[in-house]
C-alpha cells in the first residue's frame, strides 16, 4: 500500500494485521481520486471508519488542507499515527480514537470531502451515510464517497444531498453523493 500522488507520493503506508481491516486497493483508490481529482486542493476531509487512514492520508498528499480521522480500534488509530508521521502530515491532521457513528452525532465541524467505508459485514453503512446526511456535515458543495460491495443498494439520501455518480471495479462499488450548494 502507498502513497499514488502529491508530496507524499511513493510513500509506503503500514498495514494493519489480521482480517478485521479491509484497505482499500491501488486499482480502486486510484479510480475514486481520479473521480474527485478536482475537488480535493484546500479541502477539509473526513476519513470515517479510517483503518489505516489511506483514503485521508492520499487526499492531504493531493492538497487537502485537513484530515480528521475516525477508527474505533485502538491498533488502528496508532498506526494511522504512524502513517501520519512517515508522510510528514501529522500537522495537518486530527486523529479521533473512537466509535464513528458517535462522532457524526456529535460534530459541529462541517467537511469538503467524506470518505464512508466501514467493514462491509458490520451492517455500518446505511447508518453512516444516515447520520452524514441528517446531521448535514458536508459543506456546500461537499463530496460523500462510499465505498461497498457491487451488490450493495443504498438508499437515496434526502435533499439537500443527492446520487451523483456510481463506479464499478470488480466486486468494489463506490458511490459519489453530492450536497448542493446553499441557493441564496
Amino acid at each position: 500500500m502507498r502513497v499514488i500522488t502529491g508530496s507524499a507520493r511513493g510513500r509506503r503506508l503500514k498495514e494493519l494485521e489480521g482480517m478485521e481491516t479491509r484497505p482499500t486497493t491501488d486499482r480502486v483508490k486510484e479510480g475514486l481520486f481520479s473521480a474527485i481529482q478536482f475537488d480535493i486542493e484546500g479541502r477539509r476531509v473526513l476519513d470515517l471508519f479510517a483503518g489505516t487512514g489511506q483514503l485521508g492520508i492520499e487526499a492531504l498528499s493531493r492538497g487537502a488542507v485537513h484530515a480528521t480521522f475516525v477508527d474505533c480500534r485502538k491498533d488502528a488509530v496508532a498506526l494511522i499515527r504512524e502513517n501520519l508521521a512517515v508522510t510528514n502530515l501529522t500537522n495537518r491532521a486530527r486523529v479521533v480514537s473512537g466509535d464513528s457513528l458517535a462522532f457524526l452525532t456529535s460534530q459541529k465541524e462541517k467537511f469538503d470531502l467524506v470518505f464512508l467505508d466501514p467493514p462491509y459485514a458490520a451492517d455500518l453503512l446505511e447508518k453512516a451515510l444516515d447520520l452524514a446526511t441528517r446531521f448535514d456535515i458536508l459543506s456546500p458543495n461537499g463530496i460523500i464517497i462510499v465505498e461497498s460491495p457491487t451488490e450493495k443498494v443504498l438508499p437515496a439520501p434526502k435533499s439537500p444531498y443527492g446520487f451523483y455518480r456510481d463506479y464499478c471495479y470488480g466486486k468494489i462499488k463506490l458511490t459519489i453523493f453530492r450536497r448542493e450548494g446553499n441557493e441564496d
